[in-house]
């Protein structure tokens, strides 16, 4: 996505960012009130991006690259979120702290998912323990998050999918910025979504880069590990329109 291309543009989502950390903290200091409120921000990130902030955000040219929208015709606020905690990771180092006290509710690894899935691949974490915590973080958020679109047969979370499988499950570099253990977790998970978000036609060079698995000598290569993922995920759906869209894309396993 293009950054925001003016200073307003910047300062808005400055402010969306302190808007967010506020309602964080609020969720820290009421027990009551906490899953409501994690609930309500993980809504709010996830919303299409209006209009009016649209032009604001990106400028009056309201340029909206074809292939960074992609299938979806839609640009959601985690998008921008997403980028801007790139531009300004400093801005997000707060909320980065406050998501860690609430790690244990709901919602909160769909957040830290959402807005810092970027974020985790570009700065640099030298500490193991810290680096092992956000990526087992991301997998389990991404995770609940994708099923959201499985049980609702949307792709709102499309762009994070794609992320995760584009630029990083395909791109050594950055999937190597995370432990063994993490990639290990992740191939697991774009195994079991590939179908559902359309990108069957890179199966072969997903297979390609799998990460060694200590147990390979039972369950097989890549493409065995792949098919049991599958077979594990067409066990468990449960929405018809899903299940013959799955249906439909195995034939790629013939090629």
């Amino acid at each position: 996505m293009p950054q925001a291309s003016t200073s307003r543009g910047f300062a808005y989502l400055t402010a969306l960012a302190q808007a967010i950390e506020k309602k964080l903290q609020r969720a820290l200091v009421s027990p009551s009130q906490r899953r409501n409120l994690l609930e309500e921000l993980f809504a709010d990130i996830a919303l299409e991006v209006d209009d009016r902030a649209k032009d604001i955000i990106l400028g009056s040219e309201d340029v909206i690259s074809v292939a960074e929208v992609g299938t979806r015709g839609l640009l959601c606020f985690y998008d921008v979120l997403a980028d801007y905690f790139i531009w300004a990771p400093e801005n997000g180092k707060h909320i980065l702290d406050l998501i860690v006290q609430l790690w244990s509710q709901s919602f909160a690894s769909h957040i830290f998912s959402l807005m810092f899935h970027k974020w985790l691949f570009e700065v640099q974490l030298d500490n193991s323990d810290v680096l092992l915590r956000y990526s087992s973080a991301l997998v389990q958020g991404a995770t609940n998050i994708f099923w959201i679109d499985i049980q609702t047969n949307t792709r709102r979370f499309h762009s994070l999918f794609q992320y995760l499988f584009e630029e990083v499950a395909l791109v050594p570099e950055r999937l190597k910025k995370i432990p063994l253990q993490a990639q290990r977790d992740l191939f697991l998970l774009l195994s079991r979504f590939l179908l559902f978000y359309n990108l069957a036609d890179k199966l072969e060079s997903f297979l390609k880069q799998f990460p060694d698995f200590t147990n390979v000598f039972l369950v097989g290569g890549p493409a065995d590990i792949f098919v049991i993922q599958l077979v594990d995920q067409l066990q468990k759906l449960k929405v018809e329109p899903v299940l013959i869209h799955y249906l439909s894309h195995i034939k790629v396993l013939q090629d």
